[in-house]
């Protein structure tokens, strides 16, 4: 944070000071929910969970350094000034929210079923390359996230990149309200978070509430292969761009401004391309696997074209992009190569995960487990993952979970014939153990809560 005094806290987030007032015009140097992250001057927001409170861990912040700290207790005896607030979850968002306020960096959101932080991770490489930029930070993209997300940006920053995830309706409007975008990006419009949404149609109004604190003068960048972003033809005032791998599909209107062809997918080594623009074309390697990434490479391309980067700039950008740990992350194990996408799994990303894994040499392995939040169709769709599974033509398939069985049987009815299935994580990483040989390509993928990183660790663990 910069230049935001506890008095500034205390008004915006509608809290009542109680302290010293001489430290009132203390600046804090930064802002946490989580007592391991206070240092020196920081401002301690402590959340009441399901099993842990925050404001248990008061005293020890204050022995930590921390300048203040947020409560929605009076407290008898504070070693720091605290302000009392109703609630510190909103009082968060409050804070977040002035503070972007005072800002005059643009702010970049991206939202979407699939892809948003694989989109966020290729849009700050591209900016990097001119910017100092600022980005979310593993999976901060709700309503606690979000905020603290903002509350990092400090005076060396010049752009911020923030991933904004929603379950329900409402959500993104309050996220928009504390980050008023300068840029929405849109990946696309899938089948993930049902159980509220309800539906596709459902999911492009919740998602379209990014649009309701766009600025006048800001842009909207859209995925113009997804039928229902498609359908958006102006929001907020702002007309949208596209991006594509066609620039206009005859007689269907929508025409991308940013379009990609001459496509060469080189496997586990990435994709080659020549993405076209406005303002030029310019050919691309992206050095990570999967053409799907390719939409990831346009939008950050639209991106960087409004932040007035050349081509050459963006082509570097897009190149030196790098994985992350547990988002397709291609690991070396032995002469094996392992596909870690153990981050979180949908129907869509399933699918995404199982072509990569279809260009791998040796033996094509899958391990998947449950994907959750699917709603009541959950077993169809993880049914119609397993027969996906089958088309791809892979090798062999390794599932576990409740409802995994429906990938299973999904595969054994699509023909595929090595089809393993077992009720626990750990029934089924014993038996896969004992499959696995030299020269197989793993791809390990389950929704986070299966903890299928142990999956990946026991594979390095037999085979390092």
């Amino acid at each position: 944070m910069r230049e935001m005094t506890l008095e500034q806290i205390a008004k915006a987030c509608h809290g009542t000071y109680v302290g010293d007032l001489d430290n009132m015009q203390v600046e804090i140097k930064g802002a946490v929910t989580d007592s391991r992250k206070v240092e020196e001057g920081f401002l301690f927001i402590p959340i009441q969970g399901a099993r842990v409170d925050g404001h248990d861990f008061i005293p020890q912040v204050a022995a930590q350094g921390a300048a203040a700290v947020l409560s929605e207790k009076d407290l008898e005896s504070c070693a720091v000034p605290y302000i009392r607030v109703d609630s510190s979850e909103q009082a968060l968002k409050e804070i977040a929210a002035y503070y972007r306020s005072q800002l005059t960096i643009p702010v970049i959101g991206i939202t979407g079923s699939v892809g948003k932080t694989s989109t966020k991770e290729m849009i700050a490489s591209v900016l990097s390359e001119k910017y100092r930029v600022l980005k979310t930070e593993k999976n901060f993209n709700n309503e606690i996230g979000l905020p603290l997300t903002l509350l990092r940006i400090r005076e060396e920053h010049q752009v911020a990149v923030v991933e904004m995830g929603i379950s329900d309706f409402g959500e993104m409007h309050r996220l928009a309200k504390i980050a008023k975008p300068d840029i929405c990006v849109i990946t696309n419009i899938g089948i993930c978070h049902l159980e509220n949404l309800k539906s596709r149609d459902g999911i492009l109004k919740a998602k379209s509430e990014i649009f309701d604190y766009l600025k006048p003068e800001g842009h909207i960048v859209l995925n113009g292969e997804d039928d229902k972003l498609a359908t958006i033809t102006e929001a907020a005032g702002v007309r949208p761009v596209f991006y594509g791998f066609l620039q206009e599909e005859e007689g269907e209107g929508v025409r991308r401004e940013i379009y990609a062809d001459e496509i060469v997918n080189c496997g586990l080594k990435g994709v080659k391309a020549r993405i076209h623009t406005p303002k030029g074309e310019f050919h691309v390697h992206i050095p990570i696997p999967g053409e799907h990434n390719l939409y990831n490479a346009m939008a950050a391309t639209a991106t960087g074209l409004y932040l007035d980067m050349d081509l050459p700039q963006i082509q570097a950008g897009i190149e030196h992009v790098e994985t992350i740990g547990g988002r397709s992350n291609l690991m070396e194990i032995g002469n094996m190569m392992v596909i870690d996408d153990c981050y979180n799994a949908n129907p869509v990303s399933m699918r995404a995960s199982l072509d990569v894994l279809h260009y791998g040499l040796g033996r094509t392995i899958a391990v998947l487990g449950d994907m959750g939040e699917l709603g009541e169709n959950e077993k169809h769709l993880h049914y119609g993952v397993g027969a996906y599974a089958a088309q791809k033509q892979i090798d062999a398939l390794f599932c576990a979970g409740t409802l995994s069985k429906e990938i299973a049987q999904g595969a054994k009815d699509g023909g595929l014939r090595q089809v393993f299935y077992d009720e626990t994580r750990e029934e089924m990483t014993a038996r896969l153990l004992s499959y696995l040989k030299e020269g197989d390509t793993v791809l390990v993928k389950a929704s986070h809560f299966m903890e299928y990183p142990e999956v990946v660790k026991a594979i390095q663990e037999k085979f390092i």
